[in-house]
Formats: structure tokens, sequence, C-alpha cells
């Protein structure tokens, strides 16, 4: 008897079972959706950019996510720990070749990384209070939603799975290897190759944007989604840039508004926040959610 689906006729993937069988020496006999040489080509990028836009929409809708908490933010930001070691070792490298200038310029670097050490900590923090508030409460679903790589991303994702909770990542292939980090819950950690794709599922299911210091992958995430703001392509959500002094130094939006090239209330579209509470604050007040005494409970 034939294989059937659902209606009269077989699925895909029996169809593809039974096309396991070889019948013919040339690639031209295969299955459309099983040659992947086929897929691959210059031509079928359209449906390869269809896919990366079905993948995850489509898996987060069976996981039941429907709003998102988005983090960006460098990838180069570790832990303490790690800060502190990478420091000593710099250190012990400098005093051994003292006229070295270049190893003088790693111990700086290295003295700025422990210090922006806090901003894992904080977004480790804010990671577990998203999520243990929201399964706390009625009053919202957020689930935590980064890059998928080390860094804050780790360390947002980290401080769900501190929570108890499941957490998203985004990865994408790089030439130097991205792995998802290891608190990504296994079943929400997805990988693209298109970074179009990937900044798009960022913001479909975002009700707010946290954005850490970062290099040039996180401005490029952070002004795509100023820019959709700004225009209007998507709704005004919460947009938090964590450490005033460093976005102040990067970005000069002053300069921006007296060249005319942004409008004065341009600059309104972010909120300068230090603090894991600080940001829940300006998130819960936006949406009308639980007050900070139960972020509060939550984390003690």
């Amino acid at each position: 008897m034939t294989p059937k689906g659902e209606g009269p006729f077989p699925t895909a993937r029996e169809d593809a079972e039974l096309a396991e069988k070889p019948q013919s020496q040339s690639a031209a006999y295969r299955l459309a959706f099983k040659d992947e040489d086929f897929l691959l080509r210059e031509d079928l990028r359209p449906v390869r950019l269809q896919l990366e836009l079905l993948k995850p929409d489509l898996l987060l809708k069976e996981h039941g996510i429907r709003s998102t908490v988005t983090f960006f933010g460098s990838a180069r930001i570790t832990d303490r720990a790690t800060a502190e070691a990478s420091l000593a070792e710099a250190e012990s490298a400098a005093r051994a070749h003292p006229d070295n200038a270049e190893l003088a310029r790693k111990v700086g670097i290295a003295r700025r990384t422990l210090a922006n050490a806090r901003y894992y900590d904080e977004a480790r923090r804010l990671g577990e209070m998203v999520s243990k508030t929201c399964a706390m409460g009625s009053d919202c679903d957020f689930v935590v939603l980064t890059g998928g790589g080390p860094g804050i991303m780790e360390a947002a994702n980290r401080g769900a799975d501190d929570a108890g909770a499941q957490s998203i990542g985004l990865n994408i292939v790089l030439p130097m290897e991205q792995a998802p980090n290891p608190y990504v819950t296994p079943e929400l950690s997805f990988r693209f190759h298109y970074f179009a794709l990937r900044k798009m599922h960022f913001l479909t299911r975002a009700k707010a944007l946290v954005v850490f210091p970062g290099g040039f992958g996180t401005l490029d995430e952070m002004f795509e989604a100023a820019t959709l703001i700004q225009t209007g392509k998507i709704e005004r959500i919460p947009f938090l840039l964590f450490g005033k002094e460093y976005w102040e130094r990067v970005i000069n939006f002053d300069t921006m508004v007296n060249e005319g090239m942004i409008a004065p209330a341009d600059k309104d579209l972010f909120e300068f926040v230090e603090t894991a509470e600080e940001a829940w604050h300006h998130i819960a007040r936006f949406w009308g959610l639980s007050s900070l005494e139960m972020v509060k409970a939550a984390t003690d």
C-alpha cells in the first residue's frame, strides 16, 4: 500500500524515504528538496532566505514563544574571574618585557576588560530578573533572546538558566567559529547564514531591546533597530543602553543633532541605564508590568 499523509497524498518525508533507493546515476533525478547541490546554487538564494525566515519562526511558535527581551552586546566582555586572570597574565608578560609597547597596550585593554566585567554581571542579573519575574507573574511571558555566543550573550542566557527558564540563541556562521554558549536552551538554539534574517528575528517578537557596550556587530544591530523605530517601520519599545559613559564617548548624539543629521526627538529613542533593576523598571513601566518589589522577591 502506498504511504499516505493526512490527505490522499504521501507526505514529503514518506516520499523522501522511498527515494532513498538509487534510481539514477544523475543528480537530475533527485527530489529537488533532497538535492543539496541544487539547494546551494546561487539561483536558490531566495529559497534559502525564506527557509531561514520560516524555520526559527515556526519552531518558536511551536514552543509557544510570543514575546522576547532581546540583548545585544560584545562577545569580548567576560565574567570577572576570567577578566582578572587575563589581566594577571598581561601584567606578568609586561613585567618580563618592560620596554615592549605592545604588551603595555595589552595591559591597558585587560584593565578595561576587567572594568567592563560589571556589564557581564548586569546582563546575567537582568536575564535572571526577566525570566523569574515573568515566570512568577501572569502579566508577561518574556523570554530572553541573544545572539547565542559568548560575552554579554552568554551572560543573559546564563541568567535565564539561573532562573530555570528557557532562552533563545541566534548564532551566525562566521569565519572564526562561533559556537552556541552552554546556557541557550538546545531546542531554541538556531544558526544562521544570513545576517539580515538573523537581525529580523532579533526584532520580530521583541518587547524590549537591551544594548550593552560592544563593537561593530553591536552597533550594526543597534542602529538597524533604531532606524526601524525612527522611521515607523516597527512600533516603539523600550530601547535601553547600558553604560551612559561608554555610549556618549563612542557616539556623539548631540553632534548628530547639531549637524542636522537627526532630530532632537530622535535622542529620546534611547534610555541610558546602569543596573539590571533600572532596566527592568523601564520595561515594566512601559508595559504596565509587575512592580520592582516583585523583581526583588524573584531574585532573592
